[in-house]
């Protein structure tokens, strides 16, 4: 009888690994090195080998899901983002160890997204969105309990909405006034010097000053980083209002690095979500996420039971 699930989110560095129950409890966690030469070749084999390593057996694992940077299409990661693998198609290549054919593989924002909806902060619900606030800005979208990659692997690609249309600064992805140009954590900082510049607004700050010191200090009532934060929530508020209409979801959940200033930054948020919100959707709820850093290995779970 088939007892347990694995979850893998891979990352550049480093592959988290969960071993997981059929009703969702992590029994176990840990991580491997993410073995990028040759093309990435080793990175299956390391993750087989170390599975291998543990007390479960095989033939007593249900399925495998994967979480990887970048667009997927269909299973097939079209190009990955830190991991040198380009029209990679994961699953047949995991099928040649474990010889299993429930093998998964999602993009690593939704798979985050689907771990919130299945066992953190938006458990209970089958519609879900989240905005993850970090060194860049990433979603995923949660329809009937399914993840939606859209035609090209690019739907939940919040932190690309454009959501200022003058004077915008410049996005890594070669468009200008994204939102991870204002909400994520190197925008928040440029945002910071800019206004830095251009404003009389008073601040403590000096050089080296991060993001999470940005907050600290407008939670200390420092002015210009509370004008900072509260513009970096008007924009997040604004995104959150297009993906109440868009997608209707029952929930939208803020998780990140950025996202650890709590409920100070989730009531800013709110209030500018309020105020422009459609009736219909102004009871959209707004959440911390709760998962952290294994949203990755719960969503990739997800994938095997929620298939």
């Amino acid at each position: 009888m088939k007892k347990y699930i694995y979850g893998f989110d891979i990352g550049g560095t480093s592959i988290k690994i969960g071993l997981f129950n059929l009703s969702g409890e992590l029994i176990e966690k840990w991580e491997i090195n993410t073995n990028i030469t040759n093309k990435g070749v080793y990175i299956l084999e390391d993750i087989y080998e170390s599975i291998k390593k543990h007390q479960v057996q095989l033939k007593d694992v249900l399925g495998y899901g994967f979480g990887v940077p970048g667009p997927i299409v269909n299973g097939i990661i079209i190009k990955g983002i830190n991991l040198p693998w380009e029209n990679y198609d994961l699953k047949k290549e995991f099928y040649k160890y474990i010889k299993n054919d429930l093998i998964f593989v999602e993009n690593d924002a939704n798979v985050a997204v689907l771990g919130e909806t299945w066992q953190g902060a938006a458990k209970g619900y089958k519609n879900s969105a989240m905005i993850t606030v970090g060194t860049g800005v990433g979603g995923g979208i949660v329809v009937n309990s399914k993840v939606i990659d859209g035609t090209h692997g690019s739907a939940g690609e919040i932190g690309h909405i454009r959501v200022v249309h003058e004077n915008g600064l410049l996005c890594n992805c070669g468009s200008v006034g994204c939102l991870e140009t204002v909400a994520s954590a190197t925008g928040i900082k440029n945002m910071f010097t800019q206004m830095h510049q251009t404003t009389n607004l008073s601040t403590k700050l000096k050089d080296n000053y991060s993001a999470k010191d940005i907050f600290d200090a407008a939670k200390e009532g420092d002015l210009l980083s509370l004008a900072v934060v509260e513009k970096t929530s008007y924009y997040l508020g604004y995104a959150c209002q297009i993906l109440s209409l868009v997608t209707n979801p029952d929930i939208i959940i803020i998780g990140g690095g950025v996202a650890k200033s709590g409920m100070f930054f989730i009531d800013k948020i709110r209030k500018h979500f309020q105020q422009t919100a459609f009736n219909s959707v102004k009871d959209t709820i707004i959440v911390l996420a709760q998962l952290g850093n294994d949203a990755g290995i719960y969503g990739a779970a997800s994938l095997v039971v929620n298939d």
